[in-house]
Order: structure tokens, then sequence, then C-alpha cells
């Protein structure tokens, strides 16, 4: 069973491995009485139990999305535009009492109590409520984004470095939302300087 933080904001991420796209951040406050049955870290819950727990999430709970985008990753690196994502979306909500940050690293910009809570996102209701909606989240982007360039597959691996993607950007080169600092594209960008 999961503990609960009353009044707390718990924030997640997701989308921090891939090659493109965005990272995205949540924040959520849990009402007293919200049912957490079956809350858990978005990486262990199928999609079907994703997209109901989202539901409740969404009906129940207070919440903010925030997305990082490819050029603040970029310019930033991945950890500071995940926190500050996060940040953004924890000052998004009415004042909570304080915020419990999935990780070991806390976001700047918060004027409230903040612990980190290692794996939390399979230990804190708050922080599994907002890991399932940045995963879902950044997935839907993901799938919609895949119809504006289809020959990547981002529908299939969200961006992760699979064999296939790997493929597809040395074939067809990085499109714009591939994160240019990450290896692989850096790469394709240095092969084309010479």
């Amino acid at each position: 069973m999961l503990d609960r933080r009353p009044g707390w904001a718990g924030a997640d991420e997701a989308g921090r491995g891939p090659l493109a796209g965005p990272v995205v951040a949540a924040a959520v406050i849990l009402p007293p009485d919200f049912n957490i049955q079956g809350l858990n870290d978005s990486k262990k819950l199928d999609i079907s139990k994703r997209n109901q727990l989202e539901q409740r999430i969404r009906d129940g709970a207070i919440f903010h999305v925030e997305f990082a985008w490819p050029e603040e990753i970029d310019q930033k690196n991945i950890l500071h535009a995940s926190l500050a994502a996060m940040s953004r979306a924890i000052l998004a909500l009415e004042t909570p009492q304080g915020a419990l940050i999935d990780g070991n690293q806390i976001p700047k910009g918060l004027s409230i109590p903040v612990e980190t809570v290692i794996k939390g996102d399979g230990k804190i209701a708050e922080i599994a409520a907002a890991s399932i909606l940045a995963k879902n989240a950044r997935d839907r982007y993901m799938v919609e984004i895949a119809e504006q360039f289809p020959q990547y597959g981002f529908e299939k691996h969200f961006g992760y470095p699979t064999p296939e993607h790997l493929e597809a950007l040395k074939t067809h080169g990085p499109c714009p939302i591939h994160r240019g600092s990450f290896a692989p594209v850096a790469a394709f960008y240095q092969a084309t300087l010479f």
C-alpha cells in the first residue's frame, strides 16, 4: 500500500531517456477521500490500467502538467529541464503544503517545504499519480506527432533509442523534435559537418 501525504503535491516526470520529444512533468495533490487503490509507478501499469487511473486522477485531484521541449532540454540539459518542468508544475498548483519529488534532486524556485523520495512513484500515492499523468501526456503527444513525422515510428517507441529509431535517424536524419544534445542525434549533426 502506498503512503499518502494529504495537502502535499507529488511530482514526477516522464521521458528523460528518449532522443526525441519533450520531457513531461506533473504535480498532483490528492484530496483526503481520494481512492488510491491501483495507483503505482506508471512503468508498472499497462496502458488500460493507466488510462483508468488517469481519468480518476483528472476527475478527483488537483493537478498540473508541464512540458519541457527539446530546445529547453538542449539548452539546460535533461536533468535541469526535467527539474524546471517539475518546478513549473508545482508552482501552477493552489498552494500545496509541500512538495514530494521523485528522485534525489530538488527543483529550484520553490518556497514550500520539499522532500525527495528515491523511487517515490512506487512508494507515495501523490508521486504515483503524477507519474501516471506525466507518462500518459507524453505518450499521447508522441503518438500525435508521429502523424507529422511517420518515418520515425514515434507511436511505437515514443522516441526511445530502439534499433528501429536509430535506423530511422540514420536514414532520415533528425526532425525538429529530436534532442540535438543527445549523443546519437549530435553524432548525426557532427557527421554532416565533414
